[in-house]
């Protein structure tokens, strides 16, 4: 049984679109529904585009929470600004405030390991001010993640991600923390 939505499916794409998209798709689909079909069965029309309000709304609530390009710049530079130890700090500080019990030390591969509901996850940051990003890096991290008997990977990265190291990251469920997800961690971002 498969858990996960698959990312070309229409509700997927739809949740990656602007939230208006899905409000502009139900308006339609419902009055071409209520139009086509028989008077008896105008409520069912009027029922049509209810997914994708719902998708809307959720499109709606996760764009909202999202920080500003601004607040994004800003963390980036103040990120940029910080010693790698002072950037360590800030982000065990983050994590904690999203909730996550931060064991500060690391090892081979990682910086130092996040756990909350029961899943632990490995964080790696030691490589923030690098300028690309490639696949060794994420290498190590799914290596430690294997060594720790961790669930889950996390890297963080100010600079750009290659696309080979995204398709990596991707088929082996490593969780990119750069842009407006490093935003809402930093203080600067908040």
């Amino acid at each position: 049984m498969q858990w996960t939505m698959n990312e070309n499916s229409l509700f997927a794409i739809l949740l990656r679109s602007r939230w208006w998209v899905s409000f502009a798709l139900a308006i339609g689909i419902t009055a071409v529904a209520v139009a086509l079909l028989p008077k008896p069965y105008s409520v069912a029309g009027w029922l049509m585009g209810m997914p994708f309000i719902v998708i809307g709304s959720i499109a709606a609530w996760r764009q909202w929470r999202l920080p500003s390009s601004a607040r994004i710049e800003r963390a980036v530079t103040a990120a940029q600004a910080m010693s790698a130890a002072d950037f360590k700090r800030a982000l065990i500080d983050g994590f904690r405030r999203d909730g996550y019990d931060v064991d500060a030390a690391g090892g081979g591969g990682y910086d130092f390991t996040a756990r909350k509901a029961y899943r632990q996850a490995v964080v790696a940051c030691r490589r923030f001010k690098v300028a690309r990003t490639g696949v060794d890096p994420l290498r190590e991290v799914v290596a430690a993640r294997d060594a720790v008997d961790a669930q889950d990977a996390i890297y963080v990265a100010l600079g750009e991600v290659t696309d080979q190291a995204r398709a990596f990251a991707a088929k082996h469920s490593i969780r990119l923390v750069d842009g407006a997800e490093l935003a809402r961690l930093l203080p600067a971002g908040r």
